[in-house]
């Protein structure tokens, strides 16, 4: 690997997280070492250090194990897996929710439950490793269209329904995308599946718990409020390592498609359950989201005020609505430099670089937590001040 320049080369990092605090410490350096304030991690409500989940994660531990020992089908399943899949089911308006025990792997199961080599996707530019990955595992065509353009995407819809009017269609998207911090228009991106019978998975793991009327995502903008039926969207994915403070993720679907899931997905079938005490950690997140279904919609105008701010401070506005606020820079290098200026100003932001984002499109990846205090933002603008 000798070949790759020195600015896109990775290092693994160990962080010890600072108790009573938002801060993270290196790993290494004395416990009293004051830490940087954290505007890296997912953990969007500061719920990974919550009481409440610690509790629920512990009962879980002492009921139930600390690992499941088998999968779902053979002696794996839980009382918690039930209980945590019946809760997201219910509160997402889906019939059926089945765990696992990644984001990567949920992605995987659910484009190959979907499509065969005889499918075409039509998959967002800048969609998530996983889901790629899932499309080449089952065969199927691959076709991109730029990043959150209806336009593009209603063109190729058409030209493929031109040339093959029978052609199973998937169109792939997420409802928050990680590193640009943009949505779909989701509502439109419906009504044009529906128009040209193509099928819709909406990756939902950054706005679970932040987006839509309660923090249920922006596929529940979709949903029927009457009966909660999902027209045009086949399956959400989502995960419990972000705003749910856990780990783990999940599918949600309707009967037709989760039967199918259930009786062949090898995503789903051979692998050890996902560990009880994160299950209950993420079912008491659930239950602490739907308590404080402001905690969302507080985050996102808190955001606003942010990029706001930084605009104002000269720096280009950071794209989307959402915690997530990519800080464009361009150049790998200087991408880096600012990382480390930041750092030593107490301040932990990533840089993130090629290949995760486009060629010259290098970035600091802004993370606001619920609980970040009003100080970090001033610092921070002290501190871009200075990098200018």
């Amino acid at each position: 690997m000798a070949s790759i320049p020195p600015a896109r080369r990775r290092s693994l990092r160990t962080w010890v997280p600072k108790p009573g605090s938002d801060r993270l410490r290196p790993s290494g350096t004395h416990p009293s070492h004051q830490g940087l304030v954290d505007l890296a991690s997912n953990d969007y409500l500061n719920l990974a250090r919550h009481p409440l989940l610690q509790q629920a994660a512990w009962r879980a531990i002492k009921d139930q194990g600390v690992g499941a020992g088998g999968s779902r089908l053979v002696s794996g399943s839980r009382p918690v897996h039930e209980e945590l899949e019946a809760a997201l089911g219910s509160w997402l308006g889906w019939k059926r929710a089945f765990l696992f025990p990644s984001g990567f792997q949920a992605n995987l199961a659910a484009v190959t439950a979907l499509t065969d080599r005889h499918t075409t996707v039509l998959a967002d530019r800048l969609i998530h490793h996983s889901l790629l990955v899932g499309v080449q595992a089952s065969g199927a065509r691959l076709k991109r269209f730029a990043h959150n353009n209806l336009g593009d995407l209603s063109l190729q819809l058409e030209n493929i329904r031109r040339a093959r009017p029978s052609q199973p269609l998937l169109v792939i998207t997420e409802s928050l995308f990680s590193m640009e911090g943009t949505s779909p228009d989701l509502a439109s991106m419906v009504a044009l599946c529906c128009a040209h019978d193509a099928k819709l998975l909406v990756d939902e793991a950054h706005a679970l718990g932040i987006l839509g009327p309660n923090g249920e995502g922006l596929a529940a903008t979709i949903a029927t409020p009457s009966d909660h039926i999902h027209h045009g969207v086949t399956m959400v994915s989502g995960t419990f390592g972000k705003a749910f403070g856990s780990g783990g993720a999940f599918l949600a679907c309707d009967d037709e498609v989760g039967d199918q899931l259930l009786q062949s997905s090898g995503a789903f079938r051979y692998t050890t359950a996902l560990a009880p005490p994160l299950a209950a950690a993420a079912l008491a997140a659930l239950q602490l989201i739907q308590a404080h279904p402001h905690w969302g919609r507080e985050l996102v105008e808190r955001a606003e005020h942010w990029r706001d701010r930084i605009a104002t401070a000269g720096w280009p506005r950071p794209r989307g609505r959402g915690p997530i606020l990519p800080l464009l820079v361009g150049d790998d290098q200087t991408a880096l430099n600012l990382q480390q200026q930041l750092e030593q100003a107490g301040l932990l932001s990533i840089a993130i670089r090629p290949p995760t984002v486009p060629e010259g499109s290098a970035r600091l990846r802004l993370v606001l937590h619920r609980q970040q205090s009003d100080d970090t933002l001033e610092l921070l603008l002290h501190c871009l001040a200075k990098a200018q």
